[in-house]
């Protein structure tokens, strides 16, 4: 597998295939429209709740593990949806919704864990986070961009030849786990400040 991330508790490894069916970029981003419609409803919860997430840390100074696992259940939700459609691969991804911090399995090519933390949380950081993460969002613009480039490159590439460029493939990912990252900080299952790295 090619483990992503480090020692962030954000991270995630994905198992890709040698080779990706030819027609794979023409249908995968429609076969996705119940995932996308799915991570779409749980970001909109995900978003309310980490408002609600902000107050309780301001005033206690810790995250309630319960919301802790339902954030990280849709962090795991998207990484998963968003590797298919972008016909990183063939296998459908399951509909899963286990609130465990470490994955549970069930999806035998991408792995995704986030250990939330729960006490002893800095309230300062919490209480400015939507400044101190906007560094890291305009980076996610930009990145966002190259994106788009490389994944019309890889359209083609996968069309023509049934195989990702190992090195687009890699800054595909490389962005997956900068936004696992950034969305695991502004979500506030950490206080750990998101490095500026791709690895």
């Amino acid at each position: 597998m090619q483990a992503t991330g480090g020692p962030y508790p954000a991270a995630f490894a994905f198992d890709p295939p040698d080779q990706v069916a030819n027609w794979r970029p023409l249908v995968n981003w429609f076969l996705a429209i119940p995932h996308l419609l799915v991570a779409s409803a749980l970001r909109y919860v995900a978003q309310a709740l980490a408002v609600v997430c902000w107050f309780i840390i301001l005033f206690t100074g810790r995250l309630p593990t319960e919301l802790a696992n339902f954030q990280v259940m849709y962090l795991r939700y998207y990484i998963r949806t968003a590797v298919f459609a972008g016909f990183l691969r063939e296998e459908y991804p399951p509909f899963g919704f286990a609130m465990t911090p470490t994955d549970p399995g069930s999806d035998p090519r991408v792995r995704v864990d986030v250990i939330p933390q729960l006490e002893q949380r800095n309230r300062v950081t919490v209480g400015v986070r939507l400044i101190l993460v906007i560094p890291q969002l305009i980076m996610l613009a930009l990145l966002a961009i190259a994106e788009w480039v490389v994944l019309m490159i890889g359209f083609f590439a996968v069309l023509f030849t049934g195989h990702w460029p190992a090195g687009l493939r890699h800054f595909t990912l490389g962005v997956l786990r900068w936004w696992l990252r950034v969305e695991t900080y502004l979500l506030l299952l950490t206080d750990e400040y998101p490095p500026f790295t791709l690895d």
